[in-house]
């Protein structure tokens, strides 16, 4: 898979590159990277989605994302981590995080065929470090629901630029609800992006402005397959 192999490539050189404070990436919508490395991307996330609703329609999602230690180490620099200050200084930051990412749609891509599907507020959003790594997670209703449909259902999360590869390590880091699984198969779609576009991506100087469509080429995609409710 080219966005993996991409993806080793990128963290042997990782050690290199010049990063503006953590703080700076979510809190500033997750592109603000300044490095002297020309790759791409510059901080890695592990999800799991659990993809929420009934027999009849989807409401919405639960998102656990795991950052890279290196990532979760720029994040709380300079942040007091001490043992009576953890948790204030964990849920403080990451309410930070969850107010900036509302500007950019949570980075989640919901549609019907091409039509994009709105959401409500993320809540619910907590932030926890287990050994190196930080974890972010939250709950993202639809702002109604979103009946079931055959075959149109489509869901993308990604950083538009690709300085942040947001991925599913495997097919069970998405899970349907009890109820979704009993009518409702996905499939995970891995990118194909061109030699050419892959290239182009890596070849990018360090103040060149962000290229926004980057990121969809390089992003999975989630297709659902469900026995409508027509």
């Amino acid at each position: 898979m080219l966005k993996h192999s991409a993806k080793l490539v990128n963290m042997e050189i990782a050690f290199s590159m010049r990063w503006i404070s953590f703080p700076a990436i979510l809190l500033s919508s997750l592109t603000l990277f300044s490095t002297a490395s020309q790759a791409h991307p510059h901080s890695w996330i592990d999800m799991k989605t659990y993809i929420q609703g009934d027999k009849k329609q989807i409401t919405g999602f639960k998102m656990v994302w795991t950052f890279d230690a290196m990532t979760t180490a720029y994040m709380l620099d300079g942040e007091d981590m001490s043992p009576e200050s953890k948790t204030e200084t964990l849920a403080r930051v990451g309410d930070s995080v969850m107010k900036n990412m509302m500007n950019e749609h949570y980075f989640t891509y919901f549609y019907n065929d091409q039509e994009p599907i709105k959401y409500k507020i993320a809540t619910d959003g907590v932030l926890t470090k287990d050994r190196a790594k930080a974890t972010l997670t939250f709950e993202l209703p639809l702002s109604k629901p979103q009946p079931l449909t055959k075959d149109s259902l489509r869901l993308l999360i990604f950083e538009p630029s690709y300085y942040v590869d947001m991925a599913w390590k495997a097919k069970n880091d998405i899970i349907l609800s009890p109820e979704l699984s009993k009518v409702c198969t996905f499939d995970l779609v891995e990118p194909n992006p061109s030699p050419e576009q892959m290239l182009y991506a890596q070849s990018l100087p360090p103040d060149a402005d962000p290229d926004n469509a980057l990121g969809q080429l390089f992003t999975q995609t989630v297709k659902l397959h469900c026995q409508s409710a027509d």
